[in-house]
């Protein structure tokens, strides 16, 4: 055992006698030693029932004999973050999580680790340190918040922010806005929709670092206590049986995510978390593979913020091993890998089936035929950039518009509360990405806005830094190289046309090729300055959004 480097032999009594002093008694102390990451705090709704997830998990090391050893992990809350200078921190954190997991199972020799997570970047955060450290490792998430009912139809937090455009608007009243904020978010648990956070807990289930029933059994149901008592358990099978992340995490587990994710239409956040987590796992992910799987796998669930159901939908339905079995009837998947279970996802997956097909699709009746997120590349973003196409009207999926230029979230949202955006406008946002922000912000308050005040079916948004899973529309993120690094988007001005055709994966700015020389010539990066010392020294490692804005090993 890893741990008997801190306890075992004469040389190790001082140590003994410090474990004795925080309650630990000898035969406890010979078990193996199970980190237990918990990602609790008080601010964050998928956060606050934690310590009884945490506890849960407890009980399942305990019962199947080992040592279960909790320690804390911050996290950031994206909603509460949103759309003011707390944004900066959100993705940047997601390396503050890995390296302090890393911290704590080293400096203590623990065996193995089980990852207590629901929201954002903590999920991916928690999934790097599992695939850069290398030790038994399974995911438990708190699982996803139950949809608002709102005059007879299911709401969430998407709802809130297209009612604050909706108000700008003169949609909506000061009072139906307060009744929508005091309904739209019943319980805690993740955001109900196929946002980000819930995104990514279905990731982990579909790369088989996370039970079955990660991804959607809902943070209030029993069922979710249960679920993490399992994982306390099985994290003593995987150590016994030495399964290590890096047997989990291969290419081919993470075809298997990207297929999935397309199928569920999931959050754009997906194109920078699932290749961190390859690079962490020594494996190199191109965003590219989007496309390539996308050209095969359809999009057969409908979720908000683009379709009307959500996750607790999504579990009655089945939950992510129905679609997964869905996919596998074509062999879309690759079935012959092992997960946390310790069997196959082929063994996984029997018995597995789709309840409810109104909500996971048949492949032949596919919402789209192509997958939910596309690539789009070209003079624009010769590095690429992300839509989620699935969420987009069909009347902007080619749209030729001109270009309203700015240089920070502030600067555009403030332009579209002033309704100076109009119809047909292409927005530009840029100096938002990894280094230019830094810390690339989600856009989800101008997107909302647009969408509330009925324009995401006439306007597009394209930006270097990223979107909300809650995100609809024609909001292309990640546009890589960023402004900072001096890509095109630092080169736009406004009234610049620029095309956006998602069937053709294309995103050009149609400006003479000497003119944009002439541009380049000119050019200074206009990169926002800040008072952080962390977000500075990010800024300086952070790599582009297309490669997961990873930090950059300077070794």
């Amino acid at each position: 055992m890893r741990s008997d480097k801190a306890k075992s032999g004469v040389d190790r009594a001082p140590h003994r006698s410090l474990l004795k002093a925080s309650g630990y008694t000898d035969w406890e102390i010979e078990r193996p030693w199970i980190g237990v990451a918990n990602a609790y705090n008080g601010i964050i709704p998928g956060h606050v029932h934690l310590r009884s997830i945490t506890d849960a998990v407890k009980a399942g090391i305990y019962a199947a004999g080992g040592l279960p050893i909790e320690f804390p992990v911050i996290g950031v809350g994206d909603g509460v973050a949103m759309n003011h200078f707390g944004m900066k921190f959100s993705l940047p954190s997601r390396e503050l999580i890995m390296d302090s997991i890393e911290v704590m199972a080293q400096a203590h020799a623990l065996d193995a680790l089980v990852l207590v997570t629901n929201c954002d970047k903590i999920i991916p955060g928690m999934a790097m340190a599992a695939a850069s450290l290398n030790i038994p490792s399974i995911v438990i998430s708190g699982g996803p918040m139950l949809a608002g009912v709102y005059n007879g139809q299911d709401i969430d937090l998407s709802t809130v922010f297209e009612s604050v455009g909706k108000l700008m608007a003169g949609r909506l009243t000061k009072k139906e806005l307060l009744e929508i904020e005091n309904v739209a978010c019943p319980t805690y648990g993740s955001c109900a929709g196929m946002f980000t956070a819930n995104t990514m807990n279905c990731m982990m289930e579909a790369l088989g670092l996370a039970l079955p029933g990660n991804g959607t059994i809902p943070a209030v149901y029993s069922e979710r206590e249960r679920l993490a008592k399992d994982a306390g358990r099985k994290i003593i099978e995987l150590f016994e049986k030495n399964i290590r992340p890096r047997d989990i995490l291969t290419k081919k587990a993470f075809e298997n995510a990207i297929a999935v994710d397309l199928a569920l239409g999931g959050s754009t956040n997906t194109a920078l978390h699932l290749p961190a987590i390859a690079y962490e796992a020594g494996i190199e992910l191109p965003i590219e593979l989007f496309n390539t799987i996308g050209e095969k796998v359809p999009h057969l669930c409908n979720m908000s913020p683009g379709g009307n159901h959500h996750i607790q939908d999504l579990y009655r339905a089945g939950g992510v091993q129905a679609v997964m079995s869905r996919l596998a009837e074509k062999k879309l998947l690759h079935t012959n890998l092992i997960t946390v279970t310790g069997k196959t996802v082929k063994q996984n997956l029997l018995g597995a089936k789709v309840k409810d097909e109104t909500v996971i699709r048949p492949l032949n009746n596919p919402y789209h035929a192509k997958g939910g997120l596309a690539v789009l590349k070209g003079s624009l973003a010769p590095d690429g950039g992300i839509v989620k196409q699935s969420a987009v009207a069909e009347e902007m999926l080619v749209h030729r518009g001109p270009a309203r230029v700015f240089n920070s979230e502030e600067e555009a949202y403030a332009a579209i509360q002033k309704k100076v955006i109009k119809d047909g406008d292409v927005v530009v946002i840029r100096y938002e990405g990894p280094r230019g922000g830094p810390g690339m912000r989600e856009m989800l308050s101008p997107t909302s806005a647009l969408a509330g005040m009925g324009m995401d079916k006439t306007v597009a948004l394209i930006t270097d830094g990223r979107f909300s899973g809650a995100t609809r529309g024609s909001a292309i993120g990640h546009v890589s190289p960023e402004a900072a690094a001096g890509g095109p988007i630092a080169l736009v001005k406004e009234g610049d046309m620029i095309l956006v055709d998602i069937p053709q994966k294309r995103l050009d700015l149609l400006v003479d090729k000497k003119e944009l020389e002439r541009r380049r010539s000119e050019w200074k990066p206009d990169m926002q300055q800040v008072e952080s010392p962390y977000l500075n020294r990010y800024r300086r490692m952070v790599s582009s959004g297309a490669r997961g804005a990873v930090l950059e090993n300077l070794s």
